[in-house]
């Protein structure tokens, strides 16, 4: 059987969710987001919610179901731990990875939405498509050489080719300096 999904308003997420879980979709599986903040319409963070009926047909088919909603740049959105209390561990990495703020929270601390995977003093939120990837300026990318590199760094590259970086790479003025480069 395919995978349904349904695509809702922010302000429809949990009645969603609560309805599926009501249909019988009673096994919580993932919560996570994908940055779209770059999109011309409608941009923003899309967060998706998959969940399953543990209890198959008389195909033996497990349903799932993706619920997805947008949410626009700089809102949060309504918690799903008063819904499923699994969903906490998921909505605090979706939290700290994306900046997202989920209204509501409350995993039974009552320290609310808390670092999870990253260490402490880490800033910014790394899976959005506006995070710089710091570590690729201060090292060289094992990867794959532009045509005309060899992998000794002896050979000259191409003069025919310009150098392509992904997005949000910083150009090679940032990072540590070389020793006595006062600059």
């Amino acid at each position: 059987m395919p995978e349904e999904r349904l695509t809702v308003a922010p302000a429809e997420w949990v009645p969603a969710i609560v309805a599926a879980r009501d249909r019988g979709h009673t096994y919580f599986d993932w919560l996570s987001a994908v940055d779209e903040s770059d999109r011309r319409e409608d941009p923003g963070l899309e967060v998706v919610c998959h969940l399953l009926d543990p209890h198959p047909g008389p195909e033996r088919d497990l349903r799932t179901l993706l619920v997805r909603t947008r949410v626009p740049e700089g809102e949060g959105l309504a918690s799903l731990t008063g819904v499923f209390a699994g969903a906490a561990w998921h909505e605090r990495e979706t939290h700290e990875m994306f900046g997202l703020g989920f209204v509501d929270f409350d995993d039974g601390t009552g320290l609310g939405l808390r670092p999870l995977l990253l260490p402490d003093g880490f800033e910014g939120t790394p899976l959005r498509k506006s995070f710089v990837l710091a570590a690729r300026a201060t090292r060289p990318w094992p990867g794959g050489k532009e045509p005309g590199e060899g992998h000794s760094g002896t050979s000259k590259k191409s003069p025919s080719r310009r150098r392509v970086t992904a997005p949000g790479v910083p150009g090679p003025e940032w990072g540590p300096r070389p020793a006595g480069d006062g600059s």
